[in-house]
């Protein structure tokens, strides 16, 4: 499969006897890709298998998404998903708005301070609180963690996978 595919979720359980699912959300748009007549793929980690399925219906409950596909009626048919992840293909992302970037796009950008110094390439993303947090890997030195504010993020491009940061004082301490 060559085809880019995002994780949405993660099907941890069944619910039930009626081929309902426990999934836990990785996305910021659960209401958009649960909603009945979504179209998402099960995909298996090791295996790399996929089944393309359509939602029938999901409710959350305790923190989760109970998510029932069209065509799976009965626990023994989706007892095989456990473990899975959901995922959405490229063209089924949801439009952004301006200023709004997915992870997939910040990812890989490389970082420069406003002064025009190589800082190091996105690696990872942390949602811990009030703001994301952008980890920033060096060539030397230990990951620099940049706070996703205004103050210190001053320019995304993504057409050239380029970020430009005003380092604030002892953020490389």
């Amino acid at each position: 499969m060559s085809e880019r595919l995002f994780t949405v979720g993660k099907i941890v359980n069944t619910h039930g006897i009626r081929g309902e699912l426990k999934i836990v959300s990785q996305t910021d748009f659960p209401e958009n890709r649960f909603k009945k007549g979504s179209t998402l793929v099960i995909y298996h980690p090791d295996r790399g298998d996929t089944v393309t399925i359509t939602v029938e219906g999901a409710r959350q409950h305790k923190g989760m998404y109970i998510v029932k596909f069209a065509g799976y009626n009965n626990i023994n048919d989706v007892e095989k998903f456990k473990g899975m992840l959901l995922k959405v293909r490229e063209q089924d992302l949801s439009e952004l708005d301006e200023g709004e970037y997915y992870y997939h796009q910040i990812i890989g950008c490389r970082v420069i301070t406003d002064e025009g110094e190589p800082l190091g390439t996105v690696s990872e993303i942390l949602s811990p609180g009030a703001n994301d947090v952008w980890i920033v890997e060096r060539a030397e030195g230990k990951p620099v963690l940049l706070p996703v504010i205004d103050d210190v993020i001053l320019n995304i491009d993504i057409e050239n996978r380029q970020i430009t940061v005003h380092l604030m004082e002892g953020l490389l301490d």
